[in-house]
């Protein structure tokens, strides 16, 4: 059961002045997720672990919300969700000090400094619970992903040939990036991530 989070919704700005309210995911957003979805180029949809253009796809996810299994965030412009990112949490086992980051962003709102506030927001989360390290998956194929993560200050682990199939069955390279929380933190702080409007960029 999905339970309230303190401290949101938070709106933040984006490169160019944009003001987007960013907040967990509730059961009553499934038709906006659902529409969100859809909206994806196929580009963006290639490398996603499901085929979230199937509707039993979301409807899974939203009724079996539990922010202590995945804590899911959602960005809201003009009434329509326009970034998704995810923490996985590993609850019991010899993995529940570490969690998995995965986000997606709408077409027309990259590059615009949304992945930045999502990772901050999931890795103050992160420590808040007390996991000690995060890690991200990304496919051959997605530099910017790659990139993105990199400059966060997460390395790359480890490389599995084959180890994905997109979703026209092509097998890809998947590629493990992680980090300690903290070091994660630091390279953020460093790199500001912030958007700052009154800086003019």
């Amino acid at each position: 059961m999905a339970t309230k989070v303190e401290g949101y919704p938070k709106k933040v700005y984006l490169k160019g002045g944009t003001l987007v309210t960013i907040r967990p995911l509730e059961p009553k957003d499934e038709v906006k997720l659902k529409e969100f979805f859809l909206s994806l180029p196929e580009e963006d949809r290639l490398f996603l672990r499901e085929d979230v253009t199937k509707p039993e796809v979301v409807e899974n996810f939203i009724r079996n919300l539990n922010y202590d299994v995945v804590f899911p965030l959602v960005a809201e412009y003009e009434d329509r969700i326009v970034g998704d990112a995810t923490l996985h949490l590993s609850p019991y086992g010899w993995s529940r000090h570490v969690g998995q980051i995965r986000m997606v962003v709408a077409k027309d709102f990259q590059k615009k400094g949304l992945g930045g506030h999502f990772a901050r927001l999931l890795v103050q989360h992160a420590m808040n619970i007390g996991l000690d390290k995060l890690v991200a998956e990304v496919v051959e194929n997605q530099t910017g992903a790659r990139k993105a993560f990199e400059k966060l200050g997460f390395v790359v682990e480890a490389k599995l040939k084959g180890h994905v199939k997109d979703i026209h069955g092509m097998k890809r390279d998947l590629l493990i990036l992680s980090n300690d929380c903290s070091h994660i933190w630091e390279s953020m702080e460093s790199s500001m991530l912030d958007y700052n409007p009154s800086a003019g960029e």
